[in-house]
């Protein structure tokens, strides 16, 4: 499955939120966070949304349209993140997965790093199971999309909790305006 890397340009994409909303990535006038969570009842992705969520208000000041894809159905994704402020994706065939090259690996649950904040997220928002067919092995993977399309960096994670926290989003846009500027 082909990788981005950072400088290489996307090709523009018209998708519709859950909440039926039209979403272009990349945004024709801010960055677009695009991230990529594993299921909708995940602990993990729902313990660092909640993190996002929480902090729409600051990505909002940055510039930033927040956009997360989840491979789960519209109706699981509203049944976990309905109150979230910014676009989420329901992409229960990961087809967009696969057109960014995000994969699923044993890893994803098996690694040591992943298991704190899979309790943390357990205590903290419940226990959620894949939908039929859903694969609970995805991985995260962020991507920071400028205007343009280029993407100005990209994480790919080795393990369910390997994602950009909400300060590292908003020091890479933080970056990305200030040599922007200088240009």
């Amino acid at each position: 499955m082909p990788r981005y890397q950072a400088g290489q340009t996307i090709d523009p994409r018209h998708l519709m939120s859950i909440a039926d909303q039209a979403i272009s990535i990349p945004h024709q006038q801010q960055l677009t966070h695009l991230q990529f969570r594993r299921f909708a009842g995940c602990p993990m992705c729902n313990l660092h949304i909640r993190a996002f969520i929480q902090g729409h208000a600051a990505l909002a000041e940055a510039g930033i349209q927040e956009v997360a894809v989840f491979h789960s159905s519209k109706t699981a994704m509203f049944a976990s993140h309905a109150t979230a402020p910014f676009a989420l994706i329901a992409d229960p065939t990961k087809k967009l997965y696969a057109a960014f090259g995000v994969d699923s690996s044993i890893w994803a649950v098996l690694h040591p790093k992943s298991w704190l904040p899979a309790l943390k997220g357990l205590f903290k928002h419940g226990a959620g199971t894949p939908e039929k067919g859903q694969n609970p092995l995805g991985l995260p993977a962020d991507f920071l999309i400028a205007p343009d399309g280029t993407i100005v960096a990209c994480k790919y994670g080795v393990h369910g909790y390997d994602q950009w926290s909400l300060s590292e989003v908003l020091q890479l846009a933080q970056h990305y305006q200030q040599r922007s500027v200088g240009h």
